[in-house]
């Protein structure tokens, strides 16, 4: 429930937009926000929240942000203005970068070493992604159907009051390292990095999404301060990681070839990824007249699709090859952007639109469940809740930076519509131009897919080794390397320390492993 928190809001906020847009006299910018604002809040403070679950406990923070994400989807049901309603959609973004860390790092923790029962744990976990759209979509269809698109809202407060009752008595207590508030942890949770990311971005999505509608365009003062300042408090944002002695993002990390293409793929595909669905669904309401619950059908085969290929992933990454999976995601892409983008108004549904909702989350599952392996397999054990974190902050940001630029194309192509060629005196125009912009981005992550080398992973025996993880809660101690030993904290101080390749079987016998790092082979024990 904690993944799905996100996706529950956004398949809410996608099917009843157009209803609460025309309620409270929003423009395109304000409805778009409604999902982007979320998006932007989570992305800007998920690794300020894994640092806090690290530090300060797991347990308790799930509880709180449950219970804080309930109370507040209640408040938006009362919204009387766009602007109230975009405000506390980015609260609730807040709220559900608070449970995402301490859920993922609770299952960090107990199933440490990469194995097929660690596969299907995450496999189950990242699921919320489509069940939390669909129950969003759909509960949220038939709440506006029958009474209007404010009962949404209470209706999501009503599910999460009851996900912090349950976890107050089923989550067991968490391994996280406690400690009293001092100076240095205060400086620990990096604070200046997460502001200058998150009024970064911010300030530079505001911009795109406001400079097509203000008095004077893209010349208007506000908007070119905005994008100035949003650039400049990027810029800044990567600066200050790479300098800072505390900073929340190991800058190092990226100097693992790897690491940085599944990042660079991942990112270019799932961009376009809340693009299609959110104009999709805008056409389906405005332009062909559908109702939410008509709307949350129509955006079903995600969740189905999205179910079966999680399943598939989840059961083959220690099969399959992950650079193939990853090659397969990133053309799922870009032909569901393509697919949706070449339609025009009155075309077949079933021709275009339901075969790229299909591909969009054939893609989504296998880039998640390949890059969230590979990430949480790169930090150790105390780390990753922050680890966890990394994979969601990157795509929430991305998404509201995606939102941003496509709600600029859609502005332009609305007020200068073409006048000859394919989309000429076409109602679907301005929503195609976005999936343009989606299918441009996706094509443009294929071409880092021939750099990547990643085989399988999770292919250790994990009936034993998983099953020895997860009952004694403990790792690896001590590691042989020829006829010295080292222990594992020296092992992780050694530079560009990450994902480690397990050969071989568990040894019963000697009770061991081999660790490949950097053509050295370490024997590990208990």
């Amino acid at each position: 429930m904690a993944v799905a928190m996100t996706t529950f809001l956004t398949g809410s906020t996608t099917v009843i937009a157009s209803f609460a847009g025309k309620d409270l006299h929003m423009t395109t910018a304000e409805i778009t926000w409604m999902n982007a604002a979320s998006g932007l809040s989570s992305g800007a403070t998920l690794l300020f929240f894994g640092s806090i679950a690290d530090i300060l406990g797991r347990k308790p923070l799930f509880i709180i942000s449950t219970l804080l994400f309930s109370i507040f989807s209640l408040a938006a049901g009362f919204a009387q203005n766009g602007i109230t309603l975009d405000i506390l959609s980015g609260i609730l973004g807040i709220c559900s970068a608070a449970a995402v860390p301490p859920a993922q790092g609770m299952l960090g923790t107990i199933y440490k070493s990469p194995s097929r029962r660690k596969n299907r744990v995450f496999g189950c976990y990242l699921a919320g992604n489509p069940l939390g759209y669909a129950a969003g979509s759909l509960f949220s269809g038939i709440a506006t159907n029958v009474m209007s698109w404010r009962a949404a809202f209470p209706l999501l407060a009503i599910v999460y009051v009851v996900v912090t009752v349950v976890a107050c008595f089923v989550l067991p207590d968490d391994g996280g390292m406690r400690r009293s508030v001092d100076m240095d942890m205060v400086k620990r949770l990096d604070l200046p990095g997460m502001g200058m990311a998150g009024l970064g971005i911010g300030m530079f999505c505001a911009a795109l999404s406001l400079g097509s509608t203000a008095p004077e365009g893209w010349k208007t003062p506000f908007v070119l301060v905005l994008l100035v300042l949003g650039v400049l408090g990027m810029v800044a944002f990567v600066v200050w990681e790479i300098w800072s002695p505390y900073a929340v993002i190991d800058m190092g990390i990226w100097k693992d070839k790897n690491f940085s293409l599944l990042i660079t793929i991942f990112v270019f595909g799932y961009t376009g990824f809340p693009i299609l669905t959110f104009w999709l669904a805008l056409y389906f309401q405005k332009v062909l007249g559908f109702s939410a619950l008509e709307t949350g059908v129509h955006m079903l085969p995600t969740v189905i699709t999205g179910l079966l290929a999680n399943a598939f992933a989840a059961l083959f990454l220690h099969k399959l090859s992950n650079k193939l999976l990853m090659g397969l995601g990133a053309f799922a892409y870009f032909f569901s952007y393509l697919l949706a983008a070449v339609q025009r108004h009155r075309d077949s549904y079933w021709a275009f639109s339901f075969p790229a909702l299909c591909l969009s989350v054939v893609g989504v599952n296998f880039h998640f469940n390949v890059a969230n392996m590979y990430v949480i397999s790169s930090m150790p054990s105390d780390r990753q809740s922050i680890a966890g974190s990394l994979l969601q902050t990157l795509s929430r940001l991305f998404t509201a930076i995606g939102y941003g630029i496509a709600t600029a194309i859609f502005n332009g192509v609305e007020k200068n519509p073409a006048k000859e060629g394919y989309y000429a005196g076409n109602l679907f125009e301005p929503y195609a131009a976005p999936l343009w912009f989606g299918a441009a981005a996706a094509a443009t992550g294929i071409m880092f897919v021939p750099w990547l080398r990643i085989g399988t992973q999770g292919h250790v025996d994990d009936e034993k080794n998983g099953d020895r993880d997860r009952k004694q809660g403990r790792g690896i101690e001590v590691l042989e390397r020829k006829e010295k030993q080292i222990k594992v904290e020296e092992l992780l101080a050694l530079p560009r320390f990450s994902a480690f390749i397990v050969t071989g079987s568990w040894d019963d016998e000697k009770s061991r492993h081999i660790i490949r790092y950097r053509e050295e082979e370490y024997i590990t024990g208990y």
